[in-house]
């Protein structure tokens, strides 16, 4: 079993200890937002270390929703190659932690459903596209059920 590497980012890294360190009791807000946050774990695609990455809970039905904004940032976040490299991914939505596997979504019509959910949850992320040539990516999480 691979061990458990934290972010670099001392907030990414305090917020994580904080949630998981609760059992998903507190820290499931982001920062002063109050707005709700999952954490995403997977593998570092080079080193293969447990990566956990605190992101917006956006769900769609019983699945999330993961974008790959890196708040407008020229490049996509680490975290977004890792999960193309390793798809499944173990997603903590407060107390509850879900075994998944996600895709990015790239079909338009829902790129775009999955988008508009998203915006509506964190509207931030319409401003983080104006800031980058990029198309920010979304990922879909599924559980084994929710794939049919």
């Amino acid at each position: 079993m691979s061990e458990y590497v934290p972010s670099t980012a001392t907030w990414v890294a305090d917020q994580v200890e904080l949630y998981e360190g609760s059992g998903g009791t507190k820290g499931f807000t982001l920062k002063d937002t109050g707005l709700p946050v999952i954490i995403v774990t997977h593998r570092g695609r080079k080193t293969g270390a447990i990566r956990k990455t605190p992101l917006m809970k956006v769900v769609d039905g019983n699945n999330y929703v993961l974008v790959a904004s890196m708040g407008g940032a020229p490049k996509h976040p680490l975290w977004y190659h890792n999960l193309k490299t390793d798809p499944n991914v173990e997603i903590r939505d407060e107390t509850e932690v879900y075994s998944m596997r996600v895709r990015e979504v790239t079909d338009p019509p829902e790129n775009q459903r999955l988008w508009a959910i998203a915006v509506a949850a964190y509207p931030p992320y319409e401003e983080y596209q104006k800031r980058t040539d990029r198309v920010i990516p979304v990922f879909i999480a599924e559980t084994a059920e929710s794939k049919g």
